[in-house]
């Protein structure tokens, strides 16, 4: 053993070609394994972490390809049931009076307002706001007349032989010249007073020409510099 401790002291790396072959194929080894260690520490280990962030990438890339892949699966029923609203709005809209139709159809509201005996203090008509597919038309107005004269003004509106639709806006319902201490029967007069609005369709020609004005004015052309001339 005390040989052996002396050949182990007597080694020196600077005449490794005289070391006995088993103390060569033990440093060699350590050599071996320290390369290894460093490949596996500055090589593997990186690449390790490298392939977990592509494996997440992945993940995460599958997931929206899966996510645009039901999305473009479910991309024609959308537009076959978007054709069909569309197709349905427009029924919904051809249904409402036209332009031509509209100023009768004014005096109408107004002879069902009559013919139900309330009596007209203001019916006024203001100015069209036309809409993306559709116009509206205010229309002031103070009545005068009872619960049950109200209720069937709105149902004689209702009836009448083009779909109306009216909504009411700042309408005030309030007794006419009450009585101090008298109560508000169905049989009081009653004061309405407010703004209402009724709708009707845009043509083609109408629609077309609100896109028009909608659309940005085109740029004028540019004006070429003047070039000297010799004087």
């Amino acid at each position: 053993m005390s040989q052996k401790k002396m050949a182990l002291k007597d080694l020196s790396l600077n005449n490794t070609a005289l070391w006995p072959t088993h103390y060569k194929i033990i440093f060699c080894s350590i050599i071996a394994a320290f390369i290894i260690g460093l490949v596996w520490y500055f090589v593997v280990t990186g690449q390790r972490e490298q392939l977990a962030k592509l494996e997440i990438e992945e993940g995460n890339l599958r997931t929206d390809f899966e996510t645009k892949q039901g999305r473009a699966a479910n991309l024609e029923p959308l537009k076959l049931q978007l054709a069909q609203m569309e197709q349905q709005l427009q029924q919904m809209l051809r249904q409402l009076p036209s332009k031509t139709e509209m100023p009768d159809l004014i005096i109408d509201i107004s002879q069902t307002a009559l013919a139900t005996g309330i009596t007209n203090e203001l019916f006024q008509p203001g100015p069209e706001a036309p809409k993306e597919f559709y116009a509206e038309k205010p229309i002031q107005l103070r009545m005068v007349g009872t619960y049950h004269q109200f209720g069937a003004f709105v149902s004689g509106v209702a009836s009448l032989p083009r779909v109306v639709i009216m909504t009411m806006h700042n309408i005030v319902l309030t007794p006419r010249n009450p009585s101090p201490g008298a109560k508000i029967g169905p049989n009081s007069v009653l004061q309405l007073a407010g703004t209402v609005k009724t709708y009707r369709y845009l043509d083609d020609t109408e629609t077309a020409g609100a896109g028009a004005a909608a659309a940005p004015p085109a740029a004028p052309p540019a004006t070429p510099a003047p070039q000297g001339g010799n004087h």
